[in-house]
This record gives C-alpha cells, structure tokens and sequence, in this order.
C-alpha cells in the first residue's frame, strides 16, 4: 500500500454532523489517547495488520482534518471508538479499516476508487456498504431511508462485517446522543430501537441488543428512565444481603460436589423492567426478577448437573424453566434458564451454560473471529442461524427489487419471538411467533409452500390460516395443481412466504395475460379476416418488428401481456397487423371477413372472448353485479386492469360504456364452465326464532355454497332483508334456489342484490 496522501477532495465541503473549526492541542490530544486505547486492543493482530490499520488511521486522521463531534471532540475520535469495539469482537484487520474509514466516502469526499487504490477492494466494499445513499433523491424521506437500508442489508448479507461495523458506529453514536440537539433524540432512538437493536439480537449480539434498548428508551423517555434507574439502585442496595446470601450459598454447594463454576450476577435492564412493567400492568414493586446469576460451567454436561444441584438448593417455581439447550434460539442462543424461590422467598433467576455458549450469547456472529479455545461447533451453529437469515434477505432481494416493499419484508422479520415446531420426521424448526401452517410450509421449501393443499398439525387437520405453538408437529399435504391464494397474504407472518406467494402470483397473471392477450389478439384479426396470427419466420419477423415498434413493446409476449392486461386495443392493433401483412401481399379472406361481421354483428369488430371461470388473476367478476353463466355480459378492458366482466344491464358498466366505450369487448359464456361463481342475493323475511336456520338450510337444498351473510341491524314491523353471497354454477340453479327460498314460510321476498329486477318465481 502506498503512504496515504490527503486528496484535495478530503477537506469537507459539507458536514452534516459538524461544522469544520481549528483543531486545538486539547483536541490533538484526545485523538491521540483514544489511538493508544485502541492500539492497545489490536495485541491478537500480526505486525502487518497492525501497520496497515495505523495507515487507515492515519488516513482517516487527514480526511476528518478540521471537523469536530457535537460534543467538541475531534471528529477522529468517533471513528476510533467504533474500530475498538470491533475489537471488542476480534474483527480482523479489514473490518478495523473500514471502521475507521467509515465516514470518509460520505462526509469527506474520498471516492470509491480512491480507497481501492489505497487499501484494496475488500476495504473498499465494506466502507461503500456502510455509506449512505445521499447523491440520489428519492420522493420522500422513508423512500431514502428505505433504499439505504435495503443496499445495507444486501452488503451485509454479503459479508456480515458490514452489519458488525454498523453496529458498532450506531452503538457509539447513541452512547453520544446527548451532545446531539434534543430535537434529533425521537428520530435516531426511534430508528435504533426498531431496527438496529433487532438487528442486533437476530445476529446473537445480545450485549449490544441489550445497550442499544436503554439507551434508546434513555432518549425516549428520558424521565421514566431516570425514575426507574434510581428504583433499581435503592433495590440493589436493600437486596445486598440477599444477593450475597445467594452467592455464598452457591460457591458452597458448587465446591461440596466439587463442580468448578464462574458466578457472575444478572441484573435486568431498564428498558426490559419498563417491558415487563408495561405489557403486565405492574408495579416496579411487583417485578421480582430484577437480579439474577450466571452459573459458567466447563462442559456442556456440567450445565444439567449444575441445574440438578440449584433445585436441591432452593425450590424451582413452576413453569419457569427453559431448555433453550436442547433448543436454541432463533439466533442461537443457548442457556438453561430456571427460576427458584431463594432467601425471603423472594424469586431469583439462573441462567446455566458453558463458556461456549456465554460466549456466542453476549456476542452472536462476532463469536466467529472472538473464537480461541472454545468449543467451534457452538460458534458454527451461531454462525450458521445467522447466515441462514442474511441468505433470506438475498433471496427476497431477488424477487423484489422495490426498496419500500423489501424493507417491509425484512422488519417482519426482525421480531425477536420464536416457537418451536416440527416436522413429522422430528426436525425441529423455528417460527416467528404468530406464523401460520403457510409460513411453515414456505419455510420447508417454496414448493411446498406453492403446492400446499391441506395441513394437519398433531394429526388434527386445521385451516391454513392457523397459528402454530411450540412443540407442534405440522404435516402439510401437496397437490401439484395446488396454487397460492391471494387471500394467503392476509394472514402469513415470513417475509419469505409473503415474498413468495407475490413473486407467484405476478407470474401467473403475467402468464395468464399474455394468453388472454394473445386469445383476444386472434380473435381481433379474424374479424379483420385473418385466419391465424403469423408466425415470426421469414417476411413475418420485419412484420412483428414493425408492430412491436408501433406498440412500443420489446417482446410479442409483452405486446399480449399488455393487451391482456387492457394496455392496448387488441382491435387497434389488428387493424395495424392487417395493414403490415397488406403490404407484403397478403391479402384479408373475404368469405372469413364477412362471415365474422355476419356473427359478430355491429357491437364488436373483435369477436367474443368465452369465459368458463379458469382464467383466474386475468379475469375479474365485478361485485357491483356480481355475473353468474347465463346473465348477459359484457367484458371492460381496464388500463392495467386487466378484464372486469359486467352484467348487460349494470349500472356501472352503463357509466363505463359512455365514458370510455372503446375498452368494452365481446365476451360471452362458455357451455362448460369450469367452477362455480358467486352473486349477490337478498331475502327479505320476517322476524322470528329460527329464521335464518331455515333460509340457510333452503340454500344448501338448492346447492348453493354460503360465502358471506350480513343481517341489517334493525328490522321494521318485523321484517328484516339477509343479504346472502352465494356460489352458484349459472342461472339455472340460481332460479332453483330462488323456488326453495319462496317455499320457506318465513319469505316474503327474494331478489339479486344488483341493479336488476329480481328474478320471475
């Protein structure tokens, strides 16, 4: 590497954190002591990392040249601290050099290029993660916030020192908050306590997770926190004896059975006293969990032994311990966790583990570069949870390139909650707490999850919709021609199922579109008398360039998507097809021409598009009519819309037709439908027991399928209308229930909820 040399681009032009004033020697020397403190936690570096860590600093050291902290400091000083917490964690020297290069692309001018030629790409990549995206604009600030986050996020998930710097400069920078103006405390404590504290806890960094929270609530509720602050102190001074009578008796018990234990104490931190003091109603009195012990054992078979003896010595409160050995949590956390009735009956908790596992609990996937001597299938079980989240943000990445709706996706995700779960072969899972039989499944695998039909959970079968609980066992039966349902986006929790089942049902409409386009393109130019769209070989491919470059499409399969969708006229473009083909010399089939104006007659020059209920997501049924097979219907071309089919007579289409007439086609019914179609009905009746009992029981005799029910809440002299959607095959049924309905007593009335007359008995 050459010796850094401050570019002329380095002193700041702008400096959002601070204005550039004249270093004083008071200044220098804080610079330089907070370097010997961060030197003085590199000692696991070789002499060549350490050297190249020096040259970032000192290249940092000239960029920042000028600027000073909120608080007076040098701007230098905030650069080292973040590198010594990565230190902390045992980062290796790259990640030390970005750390301490951090804010020179974003407030120093320093180019990307620049640090490549200066410290490698490596470097480099890692610093551009960090920046933020300041030089594009974005309609609105969440939109910025947004995309920052998302190019974060994908950087991280390439390499998840990116997160770790992060992390650590967020940590430093609420540890400094209050030098910042009071007007900004809302914003960054609010941002950090929803995204980078879970964050945090998702990577296994709970010591950070646990900082982040207070000193978020801190600058939130600045009063409650100091409230609470001094409650907990006169506590811990009243309960000194308690808390040294626990001790003594531990070490006693623990050297009787000759078991080697670190005691180290446990005292819960405001922000989660505030938690629980919240979410239960209590008083800071009533919170009894306040102090607790870490019990660190050499071997993971010592942890159960170390249990055994803590339940011989004070008696274990029901319903308070935690195997979360067995099964970790979602972030690889492992502990025993039980609560036991101690001296003066007060509650004290215990938490039991190895150093492994204390280890991968305070520092998540930094345990990775922290790890000596410890036991590595610890670390690499963390290390895997945590890769296992990072590649899911890569592959919602994938199919979502919209900045807002993958931001969404991820902060689903970042919920600390988890259940247990398992599959019929016994592998345990975790949820998120609130996940469904859906997000299961879509967690074993996108097919599965695309081609689920049916569950059962504990060999019971269950709706979709059902929310799994801890030790459940989930079967989920597949079916090939089993699909997403749109409705399935209204209850799955997984940013992963959500993503999914999106990224499905575009497809499918797209590939749905582009056949109805394509089958309302064939039918538009037989009535211009062409008997088959040409094929793209020969004289024909200039033809549907020609036509591509008229509808401004890329692809054929673009041009029939968008006519299917209702982004052009399949008519309009016939009618130009026609014209390209006429040019080559072919000529329209006069007895195909006449005999297609013959039926189609004068209402439409594009024949009818038949509808047998298949078409799913490229055809929509209006609600304002409701159609069933065997109304008269007509079909509206909506601008991306897709197709809306209308009854004849409604009103809404009435008004559609004299604004835009140009975008209503000619549909018409195929003799096999293939499903059964809702439409609305209305049974006026009069009041009494059992009523609604009989209507209904008058339905299912007709063989319709009761969608949705709503009862006007008041009935006058006794009367009342039920407003019923039904499924119906076509008119035929539909006037057999209506016969069944005016055979109930209780019936006065019977009608289709549309702007119709009602129906002849």
């Amino acid at each position: 590497m050459s010796t850094p040399v401050k570019p002329e681009s380095a002193a700041p032009t702008r400096s959002p954190k601070s204005a550039p004033q004249v270093l004083t020697s008071a200044g220098a020397n804080a610079a330089a002591a907070s370097l010997a403190s961060l030197t003085n936690k590199l000692d696991y570096l070789s002499p060549t990392d350490l050297a190249n860590v020096r040259l970032a600093y000192r290249f940092a050291d000239e960029a920042h040249l000028g600027q000073l902290r909120n608080s007076g400091e040098p701007y230098i000083t905030h650069p080292i601290a973040v590198a010594a917490q990565c230190a902390e964690w045992k980062l290796d020297a790259q990640a030390l050099m970005a750390a301490l290069l951090h804010d020179a692309m974003e407030d120093c001018g320093i180019t990307k290029a620049e640090l490549i030629e200066r410290f490698g790409p490596s470097v480099a990549e890692l610093v551009d993660g960090l920046t933020k995206l300041e030089k594009l604009h974005f309609n609105t600030r969440e939109e910025n916030q947004a995309e920052s986050f998302r190019k974060m996020l994908l950087a991280m998930a390439r390499d998840v020192r990116v997160i770790l710097i992060k992390l650590a400069d967020r940590t430093h920078n609420m540890r400094t908050l209050s030098d910042a103006p009071r007007e900004k405390w809302a914003r960054i404590a609010s941002e950090t306590l929803d995204i980078y504290a879970p964050i945090a806890y998702r990577l296994g960094l709970n010591q950070t997770y646990r900082e982040l929270q207070d000193l978020s609530f801190k600058h939130l509720n600045t009063w409650r926190h100091a409230v609470l602050t001094k409650a907990v102190a006169k506590a811990r001074g009243r309960r000194r004896d308690l808390i040294q009578k626990v001790q003594s008796d531990l070490e006693a018990t623990f050297a009787q059975h000759n078991l080697p234990v670190r005691i180290a104490g446990r005292e819960k931190t405001i922000y989660s006293i505030y938690k629980k003091m919240d979410e239960k109603n209590l008083s800071f009195a009533q919170v009894t969990d306040i102090y607790g012990f870490r019990i660190i054992v050499p071997h993971l078979i010592d942890c159960y032994t170390a249990l055994g003896l803590l339940h011989q010595l004070y008696k274990p409160v029901p319903g308070k311990f935690k195997d979360h050995i067995a099964i970790s949590k979602i972030n690889g956390y492992q502990s025993l966790h039980t609560t036991l009735v101690g001296p003066s009956g007060i509650n004290v908790e215990f938490q039991v583990r190895t150093e492994a596992m204390h280890l991968v609990a305070e520092t998540g996937v930094a345990a990775h570069w922290l790890y000596k001597e410890v036991a590595q299938t610890d670390v690499q079980q963390n290390d895997r949870m945590g890769t296992q989240w990072l590649q899911s943000l890569l592959d919602i990445q994938d199919e979502n390139r919209d900045a807002t709706e993958f931001w969404e996706h991820v902060k689903v995700d970042l919920f600390p909650d988890a259940v247990y779960v398992f599959t019929p072969k016994s592998q345990i899972m975790a949820m998120p707490r609130g996940a469904t039989v859906i997000d299961f499944a879509y967690a074993i695998h996108s097919n599965v999850g695309d081609h689920t039909l049916s569950a059962k959970v504990n060999d019971e079968p269950v709706p979709l919709r059902t929310e799994v609980k801890n030790g459940d066992v989930i079967e989920v039966i597949t079916s090939p021609d089993a699909t997403p349902n749109p409705a399935w986006l209204g209850f799955v929790r997984t940013a992963r199922a959500r993503s999914k089942i999106r990224q499905h049902l575009k497809t499918l409409a797209q590939t749905e579109s582009e056949s109805l386009g394509e089958k309302m393109l064939l039918q538009a130019v037989r009535s211009e008398g062409i008997e088959n769209l040409p094929d793209t070989t020969g004289q024909n491919a200039a033809v549907w360039d020609k036509l591509l470059r008229f509808s401004g499409n890329r692809t054929q399969a673009e041009l029939m998507t968008d006519i299917g969708l209702g982004k052009r006229i399949a008519s309009i473009v016939a009618k130009r097809l026609a014209k390209l083909l006429a040019d080559i010399g072919e000529k329209p089939d006069a007895l195909l021409l006449t005999r297609e104006r013959f039926v189609t007659g004068d209402n439409s020059s594009q024949g009818a598009v038949l509808i047998d209920g298949s078409e799913s997501t490229s055809v929509r049924f209006a609600h304002c009519c409701r159609p069933i097979p065997g109304d008269n219907i007509v079909g509206y071309l909506g601008r991306g819309e897709g197709l809306t089919i209308h009854t004849s007579d409604c009103q809404v289409a009435r008004k559609l037709n004299h604004k835009d007439s140009e975008r209503f086609i000619s549909v018409e019914w195929s003799d096999e439908p293939v499903r059964t179609f809702e439409t609305g009905i209305v049974v006026t009746v009069t009041n009494g027991k059992g009523v609604l009992a009989s209507v209904a029981s008058a339905l299912a005799a007709g063989g319709a399928d009761i969608n949705q029910v709503d009862m006007t809440n008041e009935s006058s002299h006794g009367v009342m209308d039920l407003r019923f959607v039904i499924a119906v095959r076509d008119l035929s049924q539909l006037e057999t229930v209506f016969k069944n309905l005016r055979r109930t007593t209780a019936v006065l009335k019977v009608q289709r909820s549309k702007n119709t007359s009602p129906i002849p008995g």
